[in-house]
């Protein structure tokens, strides 16, 4: 028994060996006490973002998977396909690689599958089409937005539930603030900020017929980020309070 529990230590040791040597985005518990040390609160989100319950029978498209912590989440739930797909931080275009779903994956037994494609290469020839499809923290790194809504709605059988940075929010007309260098939290990878309203009017031009918003986070959230932001980096204060994250569902 004892020779047991120091082959189970071990074992547990390399795997939290394995998990400190991979950049982390995403934070997915891997059972036995070990959860990944991602930078975003992942739990937080998926609390907002109106995901199902219970996807028995459904299938799910997860773009821009990056660690795959939504992915897995959905296999969780039961749907009975789940394909996540990654083109920017799987290629590493970024800081981010495929190191951590691949290790994830492997740990969790996941039979999540998996595709290198770029947003605006999704087709249902290429990939099939989905009842859920997940379109979390995509649009405002899309150079085209509305053709990468366009790619979403063609895979999309049912529903897309759609998490995003906004903007302009004071405006009552649909506009999108335009980021051309690293305006946006330091990150040239940032193009738009749409307000609310240019989100709800593009997902219904590109075909969608029932768009609502789910969840936004609360002005005093809003209110201690750009606090935050201002002293870290002098970033305009009054702008910040005018920037959100809000979740959309869209339904075919």
């Amino acid at each position: 028994m004892r020779n047991l529990n120091i082959m189970k230590s071990n074992k547990l040791k390399e795997l939290q060996n394995e998990v400190s040597r991979i950049r982390w985005y995403h934070r997915i518990d891997l059972g036995n006490g070990i959860l990944t040390p991602g930078c975003s609160n992942t739990q937080r989100r998926l609390n907002k973002i109106g995901l199902p319950k219970n996807l028995k029978g459904q299938t799910v498209l997860d773009i821009g998977a990056w660690d795959g912590f939504y992915s897995f989440e959905a296999e969780r739930r039961g749907a009975s396909r789940v394909l996540a797909t990654d083109s920017f931080s799987w290629n590493g275009g970024g800081w981010g690689t495929k190191a951590g779903f691949n290790l994830a994956q492997k740990i969790l037994k996941s039979k999540v599958e998996d595709k290198k494609i770029d947003v605006l290469d999704l087709s249902p020839k290429k990939i099939g089409s989905f009842d859920i499809v997940l379109f979390l923290g995509i649009l405002y790194h899309m150079r085209h937005p509305i053709l990468a809504l366009e790619r979403a709605f063609s895979v999309t059988r049912k529903l897309l539930i759609l998490e995003t940075h906004t903007d302009m929010s004071w405006c009552r007309k649909p506009v999108l603030a335009f980021y051309p260098g690293a305006e946006l939290a330091n990150d040239a990878t940032n193009w738009f900020g749409p307000n609310s309203l240019a989100i709800k009017s593009m997902l219904k031009v590109v075909g969608f017929k029932k768009v609502k918003i789910i969840s936004s986070d609360s002005f005093f959230y809003n209110l201690s980020w750009a606090v935050k932001l201002k002293v870290q980096n002098n970033s305009p204060f009054f702008q910040r309070l005018f920037q959100n994250r809000v979740v959309f569902h869209a339904w075919k």
